[in-house]
């Protein structure tokens, strides 16, 4: 078995594609008889046509037994499979010149369809993989050659594929239609076995040149670090001249990896893949990985001479394969959680040196900075294990770049600072485990109150400011008896919100009917009555000019999601049916909350209330289980968006209730109501005039969470439904509505 490489700056992966179980059935020789054809390349991309002179293959008499053996269909799953007698002969095909039988082998026909796609093998080998400049990317600007052919041994089939990431053009091709599959070796990637040994003199490798070494200079690498690391040259082609990196271990030659002056690589086949500078690292305990070999002299340039490099560069993306979740050689992951060496391949360096990455205890991953860096970083960190790895951040290079390895850093800061970059490592992250350095920018805001609402944003009344204030990301439970107010307290807040900041806000408020809600609202933002009714008194009606103006506001200020017998999407309100005319779920209301963040920049929630949601919960949690998990999603739901949710929910039914108001335990359903949320408020009003004013709307903070923000306590605000500027003895004048009139002050 030869081992198969994978970088399109090395010796290339021999591919590895699934080929269907072909069905084989007799067939009658043939003979060629000529005639033209178009044939169009097989590559979508190609956008060219071939026009080929081919011989036609005709039956003609079989000049040899045809085995009866037919090919046995088996049915599975209403799919018919073909399967083929183990032992059918293969075909013979040939022509007729002069009355002599001439045999057409499989590989002149499959050479044919190749060139049809562009692909010359005149000098190519069949049982090998051979290295060819893609036809497709032409090899890029280095026109370096990055399509891996591998051809059957007896010529029968041929699969490809360039590893430029910018192309990545692959297929296969078969001779004939009823030719067998690939050979085993085709259909698996399998490790070397016995790997090739190197001498420099078999690889005919020479000292550098002074070339060479003026090359290496000016990218700041000496002559005895290139002589410490055994670094060479050699001759190929028209005496051009390549750099030859040497891969050794305990001082052996294993492997050679090529560089030419146009950045084009190559290694050589069937070498055992290993680390680069692996005798560097034996024993250490810290270790550092780079992405190349010259990132890795500039490492010991800096005098870091525990550092390695991958020997086939970086890959496009993170793989998706079907790796375990556990690091694969973490020192704390047994061996029974490691998939098998021929499932990983591609990192197959790691496996042949895991004896000395075992014992490191950290690991510094320095690869580039790129996105093919970044992919490389997270392969290495899952298979060495999160919890050991550190990464370098390559500093800015200007205004919009960063450097891009440490042969840059180099050059432009010196030896220096690449060291002190690597000393300064960052912990590798650890997805659900942060340190407070990563949110230190969030803290600076906090404390220099740059964002401006560290504190919350006011209530619009100071008696309630005092207790209550409104911080983005946080989830208020508003609960009270009925018809204390509780949903025209809210209402007011909101208009008290957008008139002092600007906040836009979406609501759920299913008790509400769409025309008396907005009625409500244009109440307590114009200051007066919608009708020339009762509850105005004296108070004269808004004009059409005010009404219109109010429409305006509406639309540009509340998006609602609501249950009506229409839907509708008119500017930036949205009123959405519910499927079905069903409860709206959580999920639901929830999918449109955000559709209304994202579209018209939505900082506030209001659910109202919380019964008139469908709440058909699995059998298989309890009651509590399943408001725990709604409140979750709420808050998330929250603090992902920077929203403030109101959610109100009603108390279950008190039977000796006196007239006070109620607790938040009280709230049906569950006490993970005032457990999970941030704030939590009941609205009270009074109902016994021996106790005090009628018109008087307690509002009690019950919880706090955020002690910035707010304190447990009571606030008093001045109930009336007239519509009249009153005046408290030590209040200014204050803001009014119409049915709910809410006045600062204490009593």
């Amino acid at each position: 078995m030869h081992f198969l490489q994978h970088s399109p700056h090395a010796r290339l992966y021999k591919l590895s594609f699934l080929m269907g179980i072909l069905r084989t059935t007799p067939t009658p020789p043939f003979t060629l008889q000529p005639f033209n054809i178009n044939l169009s390349s097989s590559s979508s991309s190609s956008k060219r046509h071939f026009f080929h002179t081919c011989r036609r293959l005709v039956p003609v008499s079989a000049s040899k037994p045809i085995n009866n053996n037919h090919a046995l269909v088996i049915k599975t799953n209403d799919r018919l499979c073909h399967t083929s007698p183990a032992n059918f002969p293969n075909p013979d095909y040939s022509e007729d010149t002069d009355g002599k039988r001439l045999t057409v082998p499989p590989l002149t026909i499959l050479k044919s369809k190749l060139i049809e796609l562009g692909i010359d093998i005149s000098r190519c080998a069949a049982g090998a993989q051979n290295r060819l400049v893609c036809p497709m990317c032409k090899g890029g600007d280095s026109e370096e050659k990055s399509l891996s052919l591998s051809i059957d041994q007896d010529g029968h089939s041929a699969v490809w594929v360039c590893f430029r990431a910018k192309c990545g053009w692959k297929g296969s091709t078969r001779a004939l239609a009823h030719s067998r599959s690939l050979n085993s070796s085709f259909n698996r990637i399998s490790k070397v076995k016995t790997p090739r040994h190197f001498t420099e003199e078999s690889l005919e490798l020479e000292p550098l040149c002074n070339q060479l070494i003026g090359y290496f200079s000016e990218r700041l690498i000496t002559r005895r670090t290139l002589e410490r690391n055994r670094v060479m040259q050699k001759r190929y082609g028209d005496n051009e001249i390549a750099i030859a990196f040497t891969y050794r271990r305990k001082g052996k030659l294993l492997n050679c990896k090529y560089r030419d002056i146009n950045k084009r690589y190559w290694q050589e086949m069937d070498a055992e893949k290993i680390l680069y500078g692996l005798d560097d690292i034996e024993g250490a305990s810290d270790i550092v990985i780079v992405e190349g070999e010259i990132d890795m002299l500039s490492m010991e340039e800096a005098g870091i001479y525990n550092c390695v490099s991958v020997p086939d560069g970086a890959p496009p993306t993170v793989s998706q394969n079907n790796l375990p979740s556990e690091d694969q050689f973490s020192p704390k992951v047994s061996q029974n959680n490691l998939p098998s060496e021929d499932q990983d391949t591609k990192y197959q360096y790691l496996w042949n040196c895991k004896d000395y990455l075992m014992k490191a205890s950290r690991i510094i991953l320095a690869t580039d900075g790129d996105l093919p860096g970044q992919a490389l970083a997270e392969e290495l960190a899952r298979r060495l294990g999160r919890e050991r790895c550190w990464r370098v951040r390559w500093p800015k290079k200007n205004e919009v770049e960063h450097f891009k390895d440490a042969n840059e850093v180099l050059m432009y800061l010196g030896a220096d600072a690449l060291k002190e970059l690597v000393e300064n490592a960052e912990l590798y992250p650890i997805k659900g485990l942060f340190s407070f350095r990563d949110f230190f920018d969030e803290i600076d805001s906090y404390f220099y109150q740059t964002v401006g609402d560290e504190f919350g944003i006011s209530t619009g009344w100071r008696g309630v400011d005092s207790l209550y204030n409104v911080v983005p990301g946080e989830l208020t439970i508003v609960t009270g008896v009925p018809n204390s107010g509780k949903s025209e307290w809210i209402d007011a807040l909101l208009c008290n919100i957008n008139e002092s900041v600007g906040w836009k806000f979406a609501l759920c408020s299913m008790e509400n009917k769409v025309r008396e809600h907005a009625r409500k609202l244009l109440e307590k933002h114009l200051k007066k009555p919608f009708f020339n009714a009762s509850y105005g008194q004296s108070v004269e009606r808004m004009t059409v000019e005010e009404f219109e103006q109010g429409k305006e506001w509406l639309g540009d200020t509340f998006s609602l999601i609501s249950l009506v017998p229409y839907a509708c999407h008119k500017g930036p309100t949205l009123i959405l049916r519910c499927e079905n005319d069903s409860l709206p779920s959580i999920n639901w209301l929830l999918e449109l909350a955000k559709a209304a963040v994202l579209r018209h920049g939505v900082r506030g929630l209001v659910i109202d209330p919380y019964n008139e949601l469908d709440h058909q919960r699995p059998s298989n949690i309890t009651e509590t289980e399943y408001v725990s998990q709604m409140l979750t999603m709420i808050k998330r739901f929250a603090l992902h968006h920077s929203v403030h949710v109101w959610f109100v929910a009603h108390p279950r039914q008190l039977h000796q209730w006196v007239g006070g108001p109620p607790n938040l335990y009280d709230i049906s359903g569950s006490a993970h109501f005032i457990n999970k949320c941030d704030n939590g408020i009941v609205v009270h009003r009074n109902r016994d005039p021996k106790a005090g004013p009628m018109d008087r709307v307690q509002v009690c903070v019950r919880k706090v969470r955020n002690k910035v923000a707010g304190t447990i306590g009571d606030a008093f605000l001045s109930y009336n439904r007239c519509v009249k500027l009153i005046k408290v003895s030590w209040i200014d004048l204050f803001d009014s509505c119409t049915d709910l009139f809410f006045v600062r002050g204490n009593w």
